[in-house]
């Protein structure tokens, strides 16, 4: 009985350190998808607000493009651009674009995008130590477009 009781020990202890990988192991959730490729809408709105952290913000905007143009950006953060250097608001394919030439031409360059439709979220252009920072929030597509 002892042999037979040490026999299934051995038996026990064998299969326990035998194993067969996992043929299909789930993702990892470090893994990331890539945001969607966005296209440009002939007519959206945003607000852009120029600030990199921990800086304040160096100017807030509503913008509205319709046929892929800005046709308004009012300033919405209460200031006046006195004493700071005032900006010519851009589309968002022309943030993208910016941003791409600006690498290109060997700037370090940052963007986060929307996950759900790919639209930029934020975009940091840094020229030697320079920085441009833009954020984007309340992105729209207007019907239509």
């Amino acid at each position: 009985m002892r042999r037979f009781c040490a026999g299934l020990a051995v038996l026990a202890a064998l299969a326990g350190c035998t194993s067969t990988a996992d043929p299909d192991p789930a993702p990892s959730a470090s893994v990331v998808a890539s945001p969607p490729p966005w296209s440009e809408p002939s007519d959206y709105g945003f607000v852009l607000e120029r600030r990199c952290d921990p800086e304040p913000s160096a100017g807030r905007y509503r913008v509205v493009v319709r046929e892929r143009e800005v046709a308004d950006a009012d300033r919405v953060d209460g200031r006046t651009a006195t004493g700071e250097e005032e900006i010519s608001v851009p589309t968002l394919a022309e943030l993208v674009e910016m941003a791409e030439t600006a690498q290109a031409d060997g700037a370090e360059v940052t963007s986060s995008f929307d996950p759900g439709d790919g639209h930029p979220t934020a975009v940091t252009i840094d020229r030697s130590g320079e920085k441009a920072c833009f954020l984007i929030t309340g992105y729209a597509p207007r019907s239509g477009s």
